[in-house]
């Protein structure tokens, strides 16, 4: 089969609700990836601005990520009780308001109501998320769940690259050289004029994705959305929360799945913020410079994203995830032992190795979970709390041996996720 007619196949399962709404909702994947890879580099930034340890500053992946676990449930109860377009446009608006809070916070100039406002904006985007994944998965059959998901999933990476993009463009090139002992010899009042101007060219881009996001909303607004499995009498039927949930703790094959979902995002959002940090130690630079390396793992992304897509026509998806995330804890491996140039390549092959997984670790839990869909989903994205844990401890690792070790961390979690694609593999119902 080849390219043009695998994706040709996904979008045709993918449309059968409608050509815009599918457009609308595929904006949305790239949406978040813009805030998410915009957010990454923001350790590093905040490290320097502020002269706090690699650990202090990996909170923006805790408060970024921790938002994503605390509002995935209460997006899965709009969804059930009205719909996914209006747990759209809730994760939308959130979003906006978070992303507006980053001129207050520019104003202020203290690194807890930056920490807030990533919380606002990321616990959006855990609504908008929560609700957008189900949503393609609903818009079409559930034999081509997954590869259909994987396809909407594509377009996350053209975001990804956008805010990659936007950091290496308008933010780090603005960070002054000066380091942690240059600032505490400074006066007071040079120390703050110069935060000043690093904090405002960290505020840009995220005021100016707020006016994105708004035309998104607007535009969500105005379409009619398909039902897509929301029926009137499905929404109005009373929830019970707890058999739900019970359902889904008997189901090993979904908590096993939140469990991989979990080590993903971790070995994601570690091999992501920490590539400019990596790349420093390696081979040497400034931020700007090292940030083009983390662009280069986000054009790999994008492009092995569709390569997934297509290979899911050959190859059964648990047996792909498998093999790719045995080939990203090798590529850790590398980085660890091989520090310099190999290591740096193998850093930003590590993108080729993550590019299936979120995806196809979605569809593979959610297979068979009728309705309890829209709560499984959720479990899946709180999941997401791996980006806001395994940052620290790359980061506690960080700061005792330095950034090369701490690739051991994303290592590991490749491992369990290869665990999950074996799992399925054997697994009965199979």
């Amino acid at each position: 089969m080849s390219t043009e007619s695998a994706i040709a196949t996904g979008r045709r399962g993918a449309l059968s609700g409608g050509r815009l709404p599918f457009v609308l909702v595929v904006t949305c994947f790239a949406a978040w990836g813009v805030a998410a890879n915009m957010t990454d580099p923001l350790v590093q930034v905040f490290s320097r601005i502020f002269s706090m340890s690699t650990l202090q500053a990996s909170l923006v992946q805790f408060a970024y990520y921790g938002a994503y676990f605390c509002l995935a449930l209460p997006a899965a109860f709009i969804n059930r009780r009205f719909s996914y377009k209006t747990g759209l446009l809730t994760g939308l608006g959130c979003a906006i308001a978070g992303a507006v809070m980053f001129y207050p916070a520019s104003l202020m100039m203290t690194y807890g109501t930056f920490l807030a406002a990533l919380f606002l904006l990321a616990g959006g985007l855990s609504i908008l998320e929560t609700s957008a994944n189900p949503f393609v998965i609903a818009l079409g059959s559930g034999e081509t769940a997954t590869r259909r998901l994987n396809l909407a999933q594509a377009f996350n990476p053209v975001g990804t690259n956008i805010g990659v993009f936007l950091s290496a463009a308008l933010i780090l090139p603005h960070l002054d050289p000066a380091t942690a002992e240059d600032r505490a010899r400074m006066g007071q009042e040079a120390l703050l004029a110069m935060q000043s101007s690093e904090l405002q060219a960290v505020m840009v881009p995220y005021v100016g994705f707020a006016a994105v996001l708004g035309l998104i909303w607007l535009a969500i607004a105005l379409c009619p959305m398909p039902a897509a499995g929301e029926s009137a009498a499905a929404r109005d039927h009373e929830v019970h929360f707890a058999a739900t949930l019970r359902r889904l703790l008997s189901n090993r094959h979904y908590v096993f799945g939140v469990a991989a979902q979990f080590f993903n995002v971790g070995a994601q959002t570690c091999v992501w913020t920490f590539t400019i940090p990596y790349v420093i130690a390696a081979i040497g630079g400034t931020e700007a410079e090292a940030g083009w390396y983390l662009q280069a793992s986000l054009a790999v992304f994008l492009v092995s994203r569709f390569a997934m897509t297509w290979a899911m026509g050959l190859v059964r998806p648990a047996r792909l995830l498998a093999a790719m995330a045995l080939f990203g804890a090798l590529l850790c491996a590398v980085a660890v032992s091989a520090p310099g140039w190999t290591g740096v390549i193998a850093v930003v092959l590590c993108s080729a190795a993550l590019s299936l997984m979120f995806p196809t670790i979605y569809g593979i839990a959610l297979e068979g979970l009728g309705e309890d869909t829209k709560f499984g989903s959720a479990g899946l994205v709180m999941a997401i709390l791996g980006g806001a844990l395994m940052p620290l401890a790359f980061g506690a690792v960080s700061d005792a041996a330095g950034p090369v070790a701490g690739y051991a961390v994303p290592g590991a979690c490749f491992l369990l996720v290869a665990a999950y694609g074996v799992f399925d593999l054997r697994a009965s119902r199979h």
